[in-house]
């Protein structure tokens, strides 16, 4: 364990250095302005998972936080403009609330990331531990997390798991974290909603009624995007309540140029070797959405602004 010894001498040092400078989203609970282009790093399997067995829990934690500064740094230089962290390697997972193993490892990892990226950045524990997450954004100094099922009742891969706004957003003020904003799936990927069909009414509840930032939709798995009709269908909902629309999936070279102007992205495999989930990072992929990016937004310039970024909103009845 000798060779990892560098993650955490590199990271204790800096926090040292820079903690009494650094200026915290958690001064103010004025929310900042969520980005537009979020990348996701895929974390290997950390301390406690299936696929970290063979390894002690420090080297797991080790080897995780390496690769996600590491991709971090990559994601940052190449223009994004915010990453999310996720325990993608820890499959099978938890319904709702996640070993205190994981709360720990990514902790660690998100405060080393905070250190050697100015990027904002998000926090999704899944399968849906939004408490989890929200305690890691609240002491780490993050942006954003990311609920899955904020709102409802959903059919997952891991069972039924009811959405706990009101809990949620009551945890976020007793934290004094109210700087950190919920990004909030409707009509998650790996799932079937049990509460709405209507992505309209579902969206309105989920952000009119359930407190959510921003919302995220997506294909019907990692990888495959909506049809352009649901996209829109999303983006009119949102606008009527006051949020941006992200995609949560799906997002290609090819297919950047036919989206809207305003949906933002959340893109994750598709910057990958051979587009593959979990795999490292694939520069020659990066360069190639970028570049896709880069032309949508040129196409795009002069025909209007982004769904602005609002908390004037009503609840609907």
């Amino acid at each position: 364990m000798r060779n990892h010894r560098g993650f955490f001498y590199v990271f204790f040092i800096v926090v040292t250095v820079s903690v009494s400078d650094y200026d915290s989203p958690m001064k103010s609970k004025r929310s900042p302005s969520l980005p537009k282009l979020i990348g996701v790093i895929h974390l290997p399997p950390l301390p406690g998972s299936p696929e970290a067995s063979d390894l002690h829990p420090f080297q797991a934690l080790q080897e995780a936080g390496l690769w996600a500064v590491q991709e971090a740094r990559q994601l940052a230089k190449s223009g994004f403009d915010g990453i999310i962290l996720e325990n993608f390697g820890d499959a099978p997972f938890y319904k709702t609330q996640v070993k205190p193993e994981t709360i720990a490892a990514m902790s660690v990892i998100a405060a080393a990331v905070r250190e050697t990226c100015k990027l904002p950045i998000g926090i999704n524990v899944l399968r849906n531990d939004a408490f989890s997450a929200l305690a890691i954004a609240a002491v780490t100094g993050a942006n954003f997390i990311r609920v899955n099922v904020l709102s409802g009742v959903t059919a997952t891969d891991q069972g039924l798991i009811e959405g706990q706004a009101a809990d949620l957003m009551r945890e976020r003020i007793r934290l004094n974290a109210q700087s950190v904003q919920i990004l909030a799936d409707v009509h998650v990927k790996h799932a079937k909603s049990l509460s709405s069909s209507n992505l309209a009414i579902a969206i309105e509840e989920t952000a009119g009624r359930g407190g959510a930032d921003g919302i995220i939709i997506s294909g019907d798995t990692t990888g495959r995007a909506p049809d352009l009709a649901v996209i829109q269908e999303a983006l009119a909902a949102a606008k009527h309540v006051g949020v941006p629309v992200y995609l949560g999936s799906g997002s290609t070279p090819e297919l950047m140029p036919t989206f809207p102007s305003e949906l933002r992205i959340i893109v994750g495999s598709t910057l990958r070797k051979n587009g593959m989930p979990g795999a490292p990072l694939d520069a020659k992929r990066i360069k190639t959405f970028m570049n896709s990016v880069k032309k949508s937004k040129s196409k795009t310039k002069g025909k209007g602004k982004s769904t602005r970024n609002g908390k004037a909103r009503r609840a609907t009845s």
